[in-house]
């Protein structure tokens, strides 16, 4: 006898025959319950959708204690007649689909479940008037309805609900703490304010009585569709976002991309600031976001994550809605479709951006430079500009770059500088570089900037300091270059080209190498196996489950196939797409553009100077070097006068 079979036996058996029972509806608005109300922060979602789906065009919410004891949202929309307020609290009753097509959906709301599934876990208390009807009320608690009573109301609709999940105790174990659950109702409100910027939306809390406190608020706003969009953005997300964000419109094949994505200098930590609609509906969708990831794949690490607020908009019958329950997944009818416009449009609206870095590097550059406080004798405050420490500078990096070591110094001997290069990127040949000058000795490099250079965007070089940073002035301030941060970027974008233009080499393999796969996971590569041939890397089918790798990419020499494909499986398991071998090509190339460019400690005339600040005006990405740090800081006069008191 196996050691197994004895647990085998302890199996518990059932007596009798299961009895199939009928549900009741109590129950079965309990289950639906816990499918459709998570947290308070699901019943704000579902209470709010009803009320931009009834016409509101102004919505308030009001919570206490993160929303556990109360939930009050208060609309102005068409609102409903007495006779409609027992049928609402019917599961499946819903005046947004006749139910002929399930697909050709308009609204938030479709499936009649939310408002009977809070009435069965929460004391619910519906207060509404319709045009030309009396106002009236309708109560429910723990699924027991009372009757219809009239009210006093002027317009719209009042949903209050009180004591989430009373008549389930179990789930209020599984709640966070309140100032977590108030967040998460933040968040909700903040996103369907996103998607209707011409609803107004008022968020407070009541947790201390009286009026409480407004935690926030957006005004509806009119008028052009991005302009308003816009403004909405700065209001939710903020001016530095609105300020650092580039505009998207582009379409294809019927669907529609619009909205903002920041530049790749601001990006964040974490993807909170990740924001993805279709058809003005909030979603969370794992080939969207992996889609966004992959538009920023080569200006970012993979420690920091984009900003942006993306809009599909498309034919409803190209998109299911009807997922799940809290309707925040879909699924497209060509999820390719979908994700080549995500891709295409963002990466053409960052090359656009050309040589643009975000404002928040200026900020963080300031915030480096730090006051003296007036001294104990009341001496005067000392306003000091010196090189910030190392932790100062990491600081600034980390406030608005990836979390990249900030390089405290580079002890590499001079080497070939831009010199060389820059007559193949300027169009003119410059005389060999001046060796570097003695510690201490002042430069006497010339200044060679053409007339009226100050106008262009990063101005005229007017010095070096420190053999590694450019000075240079424009009209309204100065800009400070890393050199070798910016060379590395326009060497990394120039071998780019190259290797777009003629192709990734493939090395064939003396001898195929064979690796068993699932049926599924086979299968799976086998898909990509196209995608995968255009990076040099050669797979097919070798009978059964295994695939033979005949060949690599030359450019990473010896490689281990097997490890790389299994690499590739999990990326294309979690994420639907895999950028491995893109990105181990793109490391040697990047780490071949930083061997190639000008290192620190290189002296540099003025027109290679010049030659540099006109090169990165003309290549896309030049605000960022290769691992997503700034290239560049400019600092605006006010900002400058600020720093010495002068204003």
């Amino acid at each position: 006898m196996s050691s197994a079979e004895p647990y085998i036996s302890e199996i518990p058996r059932p007596e009798t025959r299961p009895v199939i029972r009928q549900l009741d509806d109590s129950a079965i608005n309990r289950i639906a319950a816990g499918e459709v109300v998570e947290r308070p922060a699901s019943a704000v979602k579902e209470l709010v959708e009803n009320a931009i789906d009834a016409g509101a065009t102004r919505i308030s919410v009001e919570i206490a204690d993160g929303g556990k004891t109360l939930i009050r949202v208060t609309d102005d929309g068409c609102g409903m007649t007495p006779e409609d307020l027992p049928l609402a609290l019917s599961r499946h009753a819903t005046s947004k689909i006749d139910g002929s097509d399930l697909l050709n959906i308009h609204t938030f709301g479709f499936r009649g479940e939310a408002l009977p599934s809070l009435g069965a876990v929460g004391r619910l208390t519906i207060t509404s008037r319709a045009a030309g009807h009396e106002a009236a009320q309708i109560r429910v608690s723990g699924g027991k309805l009372e009757p219809v009573k009239p009210a006093a109301l002027r317009a719209g609709s009042v949903v209050e609900l009180r004591d989430l999940f009373f008549a389930t105790p179990a789930r209020l174990k599984f709640m966070r703490t309140d100032r977590a659950e108030a967040q998460a109702i933040s968040d909700t409100v903040k996103r369907l304010a996103m998607a209707e910027p011409s609803v107004g939306f008022t968020l407070r809390d009541v947790s201390g009585g009286g009026d409480g406190r407004v935690t926030f608020r957006a005004d509806p706003l009119s008028g052009d569709l991005f302009d308003a969009l816009h403004g909405r953005l700065a209001s939710v997300l903020g001016r530095e976002f609105a300020e650092n964000a580039l505009k998207i419109d582009a379409s294809r094949e019927g669907i529609r991309l619009y909205g903002y994505a920041a530049l790749p200098t601001y990006s964040r930590g974490a993807a909170v600031a990740q924001f993805l609609f279709v058809n003005t509906r909030p979603v969370k969708d794992k080939m969207l976001t992996g889609a966004l990831r992959a538009a920023y794949f080569d200006f970012l690490s993979r420690d920091r994550h984009p900003a942006a607020a993306l809009f599909i908009d498309c034919d409803p019958q190209l998109v299911d809605v009807n997922v799940h329950p809290a309707k925040s997944e879909v699924r497209f009818r060509d999820p390719g479709l979908a994700r080549g416009l995500i891709v295409s449009s963002l990466r053409h609206a960052l090359a656009e951006a050309g040589h643009r870095a975000s404002t928040t590097v200026a900020g963080a550059t300031l915030g480096a430079m730090r006051a003296e406080q007036p001294t104990a004798t009341g001496a005067p405050r000392v306003y000091q500009m010196d090189r910030p420490s190392y932790g100062a500078r990491s600081q600034s990096y980390a406030a608005q770059s990836p979390g990249q070591p900030h390089p405290a110094s580079f002890n590499a001997p001079p080497s070939a500088g831009f010199a060389e290069l820059a007559g193949a990127y300027s169009g003119r040949v410059t005389e060999a570089a001046e060796p570097p000058a003695a510690p201490g000795q002042p430069s006497d490099t010339p200044e060679r900037a053409a007339p009226g250079a100050e106008a262009l965007p990063l101005g005229a070089a007017r010095g070096q300091v420190h053999e590694n940073y450019i000075i240079a002035q424009t009209t309204d301030g100065m800009v400070i270059v890393d050199q070798h941060a910016a060379h590395e970027r326009l060497v990394y974008e120039k071998l780019k080209r190259q290797m777009a233009d003629n192709g990734v080499a493939a090395q064939a393999l003396l001898i195929p190498e064979i690796v068993e796969l699932s049926d599924n996971d086979c299968a799976c590569l086998l898909g990509v196996a196209d995608e995968l041939a255009k990076f040099g890397l050669g797979i097919e089918a070798f009978g059964g489950n295994a695939i033979a790798v005949r060949e690599t990419p030359a450019i990473l020499g010896e490689v281990n196939a097997e490890a790389m494909i299994k690499d590739i499986l999990d990326e294309l398991s979690d994420q639907g797409e895999s950028q491995l071998v893109q990105a181990k090509i793109e490391a040697v190339l990047s780490r071949v553009a930083c061997h190639g460019s000008i290192r620190s400690g290189r002296r540099m005339r003025g027109e290679e100077m010049d030659a540099l600040l006109r090169e990165m005006e003309a290549t896309p990405h030049s605000g960022q070097c290769n691992h997503g740090r700034p290239t560049y800081v400019e600092l605006k006069l006010a900002d400058i006068e600020r720093l010495f008191g002068r204003s």
